[in-house]
């Protein structure tokens, strides 16, 4: 099973202030285990809200509206994907995540194929098999 954690903006990392390195350390340590595990399949931190941008769409219309944006406990700092093998593996991953300053982080499963049920036809299975073929080997 796939899923993703998401760690939540916090009020230092929409001020863009950069972890010290000795976080950065505990950190890429925890990234190694869980490479090494077969866990982690991305993990990225992100910019700012102020570096971002969020588009509605109404029919045909589309608003962009540029960050900053000011709910920071709405907002996403990073993210991970993990490939698990259970909901309890992918929790007892989390709890071991070099947190302690009050941080929250959410993990949520990733829809597989077998979610849709019948909404995905024969011929919207084979597109989508074809294109996660494109995209696991870009060549």
């Amino acid at each position: 099973m796939k899923v993703m954690v998401i760690v939540k903006a916090s009020a230092d990392s929409e001020n863009g202030a950069p972890p010290d390195r000795k976080c950065l350390e505990i950190m890429g340590r925890y990234n190694e285990e869980l490479a090494n595990a077969g866990v982690m399949l991305a993990g990225e931190g992100l910019h700012p809200s102020r570096r971002g941008a969020r588009v509605r769409f109404d029919g045909s219309r589309r608003t962009v509206t540029d960050g900053p944006f000011a709910e920071t406990q709405e907002l996403i700092a990073g993210f991970w994907l993990w490939q698990v093998r259970s909901w309890e593996e992918a929790l007892e991953w989390l709890k071991r995540a070099p947190f302690d300053g009050g941080e929250e982080v959410e993990l949520r499963p990733i829809l597989e194929e077998c979610d849709f049920a019948d909404a995905l036809a024969p011929e919207l299975r084979e597109r989508e098999a074809h294109l996660r073929a494109r995209i696991a080997d870009p060549r």
